[in-house]
């Protein structure tokens, strides 16, 4: 299994979309720090549709107890990165963590953990980053790709 998490996550849609995506993969989610929305809300619900029962979901207060209970390689996905998310070889159990749609991940976090710092390339440069849940997406099918799930 793979993990997903999202660090203060603040639009409801693109959380919903990637419960969605969990759902779909088997992928654990989780949630760290406090939301921009509350789960109950109605965007979040729309955007993962009837999928909400089969999300594996776990809400974390903080970065220590999300740590504290989670065991695994933990993978920054954040611009800009050293390296490339391609360029690493995922295995089971790793986390793959995405930062707030405004903020991205804190710099605390990126200095403490820059040698899992990877990043998706944006080949024409017009843009600094992709939507929250299409960059899970990308990542997450890499890594089952390499681990030979998907």
């Amino acid at each position: 299994m793979l993990h997903v998490a999202l660090w203060e996550p603040a639009i409801p849609p693109n959380t919903g979309n990637i419960a969605r995506l969990c759902a779909a993969t088997g992928a654990r989610l989780h949630l760290i720090g406090p939301l921009g929305f509350r789960i109950d809300d109605a965007a979040v619900k729309r955007a993962g549709l009837d999928y909400w029962p089969h999300v594996d979901l776990v809400q974390h207060a903080t970065w220590d107890d999300f740590t504290a209970t989670v065991p695994g390689r933990v993978w920054l996905i954040d611009n800009p990165a050293p390296r490339r998310y391609t360029d690493v070889q995922y295995r089971d159990g790793d986390i793959l963590l995405f930062g707030n749609e405004t903020k991205g991940l804190p710099e605390e976090l990126r200095i403490a953990h820059a040698e899992r710092l990877v990043s998706i390339p944006m080949p024409t440069g017009k843009v600094r980053s992709l939507n929250l849940g299409t960059s899970a997406g990308i990542v997450l099918y890499e890594a089952y790709r390499q681990i030979g799930i998907a």
